[in-house]
């Protein structure tokens, strides 16, 4: 007789309140992905872009004038930068240089970018002409042999043909002949 009884009592609710269940998110459709690269809203592609370091553009008309007035404007940004032992002379005849180059490429217009880091100054004439078949031309030779200038090249993109130079605002130490 070893029968085994359950003991049941009587159905009474229960002293707490029943657990709700969890509330659901509403469901949020997918988000579309774009099957291409996404373009400008503009459909240009984007500028230069120089970020974490001192920069200027300066924009002129594409004329005979735009050297100078490129390299004066340029040296009146660069003071602002405090290169103490900058040589004015070779900034000036860079800005010149490029600026010239720039402008007897043809264009409209001409801009020049300047940033600076660690104790250099990039220096770049764009002269927005974008033709498929020219290549930008190569940097003037008076450019090339400056003292300061630690490189320079030229290049065509989507902003048109550049010509650009790094100088050194530090001046290296001269040679003695012996």
């Amino acid at each position: 007789m070893s029968e085994v009884v359950e003991a049941r009592g009587p159905k009474v609710p229960p002293s707490f309140p029943p657990k709700s269940p969890p509330q659901k998110k509403p469901v949020e459709p997918p988000r579309p992905q774009p099957a291409t690269k996404p373009k400008s809203l503009t459909g240009v592609p984007p500028r230069l872009v120089v970020t974490s370091r001192r920069a200027r553009v300066l924009a002129f008309r594409a004329d005979r004038w735009a050297a100078k007035k490129a390299a004066a404007q340029a040296a009146l940004a660069v003071a602002e930068w405090d290169y103490p032992l900058l040589d004015e002379h070779d900034f000036l005849k860079t800005v010149h240089g490029l600026v010239d180059t720039a402008v007897t490429a043809g264009g409209k217009r001409v801009s020049v970018h300047l940033a600076d880091q660690d104790d250099k100054i990039l220096v770049m004439a764009l002269n927005h002409q974008t033709s498929e078949q020219d290549a930008a031309g190569a940097v003037p030779a008076e450019v090339a042999v400056l003292r300061t200038v630690d490189a320079c090249g030229a290049h065509t993109d989507h902003d048109g043909h550049a010509w650009w130079a790094l100088l050194d605002t530090r001046p290296r130490p001269k040679k003695r002949l012996a």
